[in-house]
Order: structure tokens, then C-alpha cells, then sequence
């Protein structure tokens, strides 16, 4: 049995998964040295955009706006993300950035899916469409880690 506040926090999450997602890659874009690389975040980049369209569009459903990412963790992102850069300014710590904060983000995800398990399928998907977006990127950056 679905349960509409399971659906609305999962949501939520995603949808500040999301959110997280693209911010990482626009801190980490003008830094690319490498088009492929850069094709690559460009391309997740616009899946994030594009799954973001439609957790909104079930949130509004719910007569819900989102969740934003947790402030902390996004200050803390763009703390390690700028102290690394700055210290090394290859591809290789690029990618090893964007592996990290996927990892996290799909730790995340499943933690979200078992907390919210009466969530709605259609929740569930988002969730698991986000899951693997992050997965494959993962697996298009080990060539530069």
C-alpha cells in the first residue's frame, strides 16, 4: 500500500539529489581540460536537468515545491571541490570528484528507497532512474581517474 508522505519525502530527495548533481558538475566544468570528459559531464549534467523536470512535475502533484540540498552539504561539496581543484587542476581529480559525489548520492538513494518503501512506484522510478544516472557516470569516468 502507497503512502502519499512516503512518496513526497523520496521525491523530495531526489529532487534535491538532483539539484546537487548539477551543481556539482557546473563547479567542476570550466576546469576541463579534456572534450570528452567534458561531453560526458555535460551530457549527465542534462539527465539531472531532465529527471529534475520530472520529480517537479510529480511534486506538483503533491502541491509540493522541493526540497533544497542540505546547506551544509552543499557548502561542504564546494569547500573539497575548490580546496582539490585548486591544488590540482587535472581531469584525474575532476573525475575523482564527480566519482565520489556519485557514490555518495547512490548510498543515498538506496538509504531513501528502504526508509521510504510505501513511496509510489512512480517515486521509486525517479529514484532508481537517478541511481542509475550516477552509476553510469561513474562508469564513463574511471577512463580518468
Amino acid at each position: 500500500m502507497s503512502n502519499s508522505s512516503d512518496t513526497i519525502k523520496l521525491l523530495d530527495e531526489c529532487n534535491a539529489g538532483v539539484k546537487m548533481g548539477v551543481s556539482s558538475i557546473d563547479e567542476v566544468l570550466d576546469y576541463v581540460k579534456d572534450t570528452k570528459l567534458l561531453e560526458i559531464l555535460n551530457e549527465s549534467k542534462d539527465k539531472h536537468s531532465i529527471l529534475g523536470d520530472d520529480t517537479h512535475k510529480l511534486l506538483d502533484e503533491f502541491h509540493e515545491d522541493g526540497k533544497e540540498p542540505n546547506p551544509m552539504a552543499k557548502a561542504m561539496s564546494w569547500i573539497k571541490t575548490n580546496f582539490k581543484i585548486s591544488n590540482s587542476h587535472t581531469d584525474s581529480t575532476i573525475a575523482d570528484l564527480i566519482v565520489d559525489g556519485c557514490n555518495m548520492g547512490i548510498k543515498s538513494l538506496y538509504k531513501y528507497l528502504n526508509d521510504y518503501s510505501n513511496a509510489e512506484e512512480k517515486a521509486k522510478d525517479i529514484a532508481k532512474r537517478l541511481i542509475n544516472i550516477e552509476e553510469k557516470l561513474i562508469t564513463d569516468l574511471r577512463a580518468y581517474l
